[in-house]
């Protein structure tokens, strides 16, 4: 079985998060949602459980961070070309995010954006062609 990864946000408004993870192209599986959760499929192996502060709170002791004024983590979802960067991060916008909060990546091997959720979780959007991305000297050891 592949390794999978669950990404776990607190939000302030579950039903606000859920449309919006659905306009970008998440499917929200019932079978792990419920009133204090959405568990929002990317992938077979991409995951975001978004859950109330409440339900977050259950997990962890440490004080919630509000995401619109820190940053402890990003995130970035794969594209299969530009055109899909720029359709998913269209989509964000459309449904409530921030487009491009960061600047955007340009290079002939790679082009990205950036968007933040309603609740200011920040998301790369990228595609690159790893048939003529450079291969970095000291990335070779790592």
């Amino acid at each position: 079985m592949p390794r999978m990864i669950f990404l776990n946000l607190p939000v302030t408004d579950l039903k606000r998060a859920t449309a919006f993870y659905e306009a970008i192209g998440a499917t929200r599986n019932p079978q792990f949602s419920d009133d204090t959760a959405s568990c929002m499929v990317f992938s077979e192996t991409i995951f975001a459980m978004l859950t109330t502060h409440d339900k977050f709170r259950q997990f962890t002791p440490k004080p919630i961070a509000d995401a619109k004024t820190t940053n402890q983590a990003l995130f970035c979802l794969s594209a299969d070309s530009r055109n899909e960067v720029d359709d998913i991060v269209g989509r964000a916008a459309a449904a409530g995010g921030v487009a491009d909060p960061s600047p955007k990546d340009e290079y002939s091997f790679m082009y990205g954006r950036s968007f933040e959720d309603p609740d200011g979780h920040m998301w790369g959007v990228n595609w690159l062609d790893m048939a003529v991305a450079p291969i970095q000297p000291d990335m070779a050891h790592a």
